[in-house]
């Protein structure tokens, strides 16, 4: 019940979500595909947590891990920490406090300072969902503010309709062939045509948007 709880708040929150249920499970989609951040329950059947976490480290592995667990010891956060976990929430817990969490470890993972997204005139805000351009707030829907914060995060590269679509969908959700570019018009029609660059046969790029591209 937990996990479906915490599931559902991270796709409204925009997030592209994926769940498995053990240790190995996880162990085999994380060396198949790669994630921005793990949420990880030490008490997992048939490899704890715990496992998961001192396996990912062994192997090199930096994606930041936010530990999810009913053990509240002093002794167990300081184990896991030094382990290399990123951040350790003691259930039970405020689904507000893992999403600001969450924003905090991808921040870091970034090596960004603040909590929102600049290039150029346009700005996200993470912990909102709102964007700025040029000075001027607009209302996004959460697929909407999810393209603009992959773009964002990827800002001075070609972004390929393969990685918005991982980074926007999650594994058993189908998409549409045209799914991005519809969301790519909406955005254009709310924050300007020159916002999304389109490089042909290859993705989209941030623009250099203007006000006058309203």
């Amino acid at each position: 019940m937990i996990a479906q709880a915490v599931l559902q708040a991270l796709r409204d929150a925009a997030y592209a979500a994926d769940w498995v249920r053990d240790g190995q499970a996880a162990m085999h989609v994380l060396s198949q595909h790669e994630h921005d951040a793990v949420l990880l329950d030490l008490g997992l059947p048939r490899k704890d947590g715990e496992a998961v976490l001192r396996q990912l480290r062994k192997h090199g592995d930096t994606v930041p891990v936010v530990v999810m667990t009913a053990r509240d010891a002093i002794a167990d956060r300081i184990a896991m920490l030094d382990l290399g976990a990123d951040d350790y929430l003691v259930k039970p817990f405020d689904i507000n406090e893992l999403l600001a969490r969450l924003r905090a470890v991808g921040r870091r993972a970034a090596g960004q300072a603040t909590g929102k997204l600049s290039h150029g005139l346009l700005t996200l805000d993470p912990a909102r969902h709102v964007a700025c351009f040029d000075g001027v707030e607009c209302e996004l829907s959460a697929r909407e503010y999810a393209l603009l914060e992959a773009l964002v995060l990827r800002r001075g590269s070609i972004v390929s309709r393969s990685t918005l679509e991982t980074a926007l969908y999650g594994w058993n959700e189908e998409v549409e062939s045209n799914a991005i570019e519809f969301l790519i018009h909406r955005v254009r029609k709310k924050l300007g045509a020159s916002v999304i660059k389109n490089v042909r046969g290859v993705g989209w790029t941030l623009g250099n948007a203007q006000p006058h591209d309203r």
